[in-house]
């Protein structure tokens, strides 16, 4: 019998967060804690291991709120600053444990080399900088992680490809627009759907609600959750309302067991 995955998201708000700075939108002034979104990430443990998909800038609050004791591994969707931009606050695992295994495309690692230069040094290297474990990755490489096995996804954030991952009956994509027949096949027959939905106008690299229901609707799983909102999708009891009956938002700090 497989172990059951806990998934508990550590933020799912777009780039900038919820509320966003100097912002006097009614939904950044909402005192309903669902409404308030840090940078989007989850975190998934079973036995005892513990991953994380991305590391964004709030990611050393999201462990502290989580008490996060052990970090077995980070998996990156991709570059952008919203889901990497934590990298440095590895070094309290990384004092614990060594080198923090990291999964993620060559092209992530190329970016993450040129903006944290100082952790990739091999001579003369800061003692304080963490150290970590490049294990790449693309749509067509199936691994292992705690003994459960991962298969990435290729979608499309506008012209940028981008990986979600597959964990057995889990499904978690983000900053997704498009996606070809040939990955959506993937995702099928999954029992959890995690994709993002950023507000209800289209947007160039994102689905918007819309967008994002209709790709539910088409792989079908048992649950679908939203994440990667920004404050225009509203507020989040009122929209919650609007959505089907296997259709949830997903917010900060929600665990759910696959």
């Amino acid at each position: 019998m497989e172990e059951q995955i806990t998934v508990t998201f550590l933020g799912t708000g777009t780039s900038q967060g919820i509320p966003i700075i100097g912002n006097d939108h009614p939904v950044c002034k909402s005192t309903d804690a669902k409404d308030k979104r840090l940078r989007v990430s989850v975190l998934l443990e079973w036995g005892n291991y513990t991953y994380v998909i991305d590391c964004g800038p709030d990611f050393r609050y999201q462990m502290l709120r989580e008490d996060v004791k052990k970090l077995d591994g980070i998996l990156l969707t991709h570059e952008h600053s919203d889901h990497t931009a934590g990298l440095d606050d590895i070094r309290p695992f990384y004092f614990k444990q060594g080198n923090i295994p990291f999964y993620a495309h060559p092209r992530v690692f190329e970016a993450l080399h040129q903006r944290f230069a100082y952790i990739f040094e091999i001579e003369n290297k800061y003692p304080g900088a963490p150290t970590l474990d490049e294990v790449e990755i693309d749509k067509d490489t199936t691994f292992k992680i705690g003994g459960k096995k991962v298969v990435p996804i290729e979608v499309w954030h506008h012209d940028l490809p981008v990986l979600g991952f597959r964990v057995e009956g889990f499904t978690y994509i983000t900053d997704m627009k498009s996606v070809s027949e040939e990955e959506a096949e993937k995702i099928k027959g999954t029992d959890v759907l995690v994709v993002n939905a950023l507000r209800h106008k289209p947007h160039r690299s994102h689905l918007n609600l819309e967008e994002a229901l209709a790709f539910i609707n088409k792989i079908k799983p048992k649950r679908a959750y939203l994440t990667h909102i920004s404050h225009l999708l509203g507020f989040h009891e009122e929209v919650s309302k609007e959505l089907p009956k296997n259709v949830f938002l997903a917010y900060d700090t929600l665990k759910i067991t696959i």
